[in-house]
């Protein structure tokens, strides 16, 4: 159990959860990212591990049609739904799958993969993978609705101090088919070690080219002057949003856009 020392009386790890449902998205979004948020704290608040916290927040997200992964995954441009989704912790582990069809809750696959020995899968290969492994195979609608920068995310650490990310997408609007942006690209669109968690929403050629996650969880300072710091990286004209999460208890969530998210924790 990792403790914090101040003034010699040790401070256990605050529980806490950060969930954002997607750059680009308003108020009227915010019911569905407040219900994920709820599901992922009523596993933190009974003792549950970060990773199953946010693993239960996206899945909510994943299933909610409003948001951008899973069932309200955008068409690619031959009408396609190809979805992304990564998943972090704390202790070095990592999974991600890419363009995934066929699968409602990605990110349980990517889940499945943080302790095999490959990490990423992608396309037809991620699909085989988890057929062979029992996750729900079934056609995805998606949804018509016109987007090039929505992500779904939640960090959370829990009291053994413990930290995770886990973050889908179902990609832009008419974008080719196998087309990959920031979400599962370890650095770019997530990011975790011993000392931050982050994950990234916005314009995903622009967050990956910035190697956006990594850069601010290097930055010295608060996590909101992190935050700031990698959202001055960008242009205004470019959606750019950031929740994070740091093992001192300081967690938030900015954008230079609309961004709907929602914090948990015992006190706030």
């Amino acid at each position: 159990m990792r403790s914090h020392r101040t003034h010699g009386v040790v401070r256990l790890p605050e529980a806490m959860l950060l969930c954002h449902g997607g750059a680009g998205h308003g108020a009227k979004d915010q019911p569905g990212v407040d219900r994920a948020a709820d599901a992922g704290w009523a596993v933190l608040s009974t003792g549950g591990s970060a990773l199953d916290a946010v693993l239960a927040a996206v899945e909510v997200m994943e299933d909610d049609p409003a948001l951008n992964a899973g069932t309200g995954g955008r068409k690619r441009d031959d009408g396609s739904v190809q979805l992304d989704a990564a998943v972090a912790t704390s202790d070095g582990r990592l999974g991600a799958v890419m363009c995934i069809e066929e699968t409602p809750n990605p990110v349980r696959v990517a889940a499945a993969l943080l302790d095999e020995s490959i990490h990423i899968l992608a396309g037809d290969g991620a699909r085989d993978w988890a057929d062979a492994r029992g996750f729900v195979k079934a056609t995805v609608e998606g949804s018509e609705c016109p987007s090039s920068t929505d992500t779904v995310g939640a960090v959370a650490i829990d009291s053994d101090g413990a930290m995770a990310v886990a973050c889908s997408t179902g990609g832009c609007t008419g974008r080719p088919r196998g087309r990959v942006g920031d979400t599962p690209l370890w650095g770019s669109g997530f990011w975790v070690d011993e000392r931050i968690a982050l994950t990234a929403t916005g314009i995903g050629e622009a967050i990956t080219q910035k190697l956006l996650c990594h850069r601010v969880a290097l930055h010295e300072g608060s996590i909101e002057d992190a935050l700031r710091f990698g959202l001055d990286l960008f242009d205004a004209s470019i959606e750019v949003g950031l929740i994070g999460l740091t093992a001192e208890g300081e967690g938030i969530g900015l954008a230079n856009t609309g961004m709907p998210w929602a914090l948990r924790s015992a006190t706030r």
